[in-house]
């Protein structure tokens, strides 16, 4: 699939920010696939649905509106909530939503719509294995538990002055368990997907390494 760059790795690992701004730098679409679990997550909250009752959360995920703008930001039901879904709230539920393989199915095919229609950056857990299997580019970032707690809790101390460093690190401990031993779609990374571990890595770094690989392999 031309103009197509599929990211997946576990929480933490940068993959947002650097599709993000890997998006601006090839003037692409950046698609945050998490971001759209979190929104069905945001919506189970605020319509105080059991996370355990799968049908109302299947329900629930093919009668909302979910939408980006062109600077990758995220709409439900056209109200920006790009800021509303890192909530500490949102963080304890989505793995439950993201298990439900109903609500992946509905997500799956709005991603793959999506891509079709726009050149794209998308980044998530299941992109290069499910989602965008024939994506021109894969790859799959990935850094240490320690590095991946430091960076969630300076993103949710700014929202979150009673954020905890060591109960971050458990939240994507037990995150990483579920996601890699889900029954659909389980996080795992492509044969062909490149790994890049950015522990000792710095934004631009990364992004350098990337850029370099994509020009490469396209010429």
């Amino acid at each position: 699939m031309k103009n197509v760059i599929a990211i997946d790795g576990p929480g933490g690992a940068g993959k947002s920010t650097i599709a993000k701004l890997l998006a601006e730098k090839l003037n692409y679409l950046h698609l945050d696939t998490g971001a759209m679990y979190r929104a069905v997550t945001l919506a189970a909250i605020k319509d105080n649905i059991d996370f355990d009752d799968k049908k109302k959360l299947i329900k629930l995920a093919n009668n909302i509106s979910i939408t980006f703008d062109e600077n990758g930001e995220i709409y439900l039901n056209n109200k920006n909530v790009s800021e509303e879904i890192r909530s500490s709230e949102v963080n304890t539920h989505v793995s439950k939503i993201a298990a439900v393989k109903g609500v992946r199915e509905i997500l799956v095919k709005k991603q793959q719509q999506l891509a079709q229609e726009n050149k794209v950056v998308m980044d998530g857990r299941d992109i290069t294995t499910v989602v965008l299997p024939e994506a021109e580019h894969k790859f799959f970032l990935t850094a240490s538990l320690s590095e991946r707690a430091k960076r969630r809790y300076q993103e949710v101390k700014s929202k979150d002055k009673d954020a905890d460093l060591e109960k971050i690190k458990q939240s994507i401990a037990y995150r990483d368990k579920l996601d890699s031993e889900r029954e659909h779609s389980p996080l795992k990374k492509a044969e062909d997907a490149v790994i890049i571990d950015t522990t000792k890595l710095s934004i631009d770094e990364v992004l350098k390494k990337m850029i370099s690989l994509i020009k490469g392999e396209s010429q």
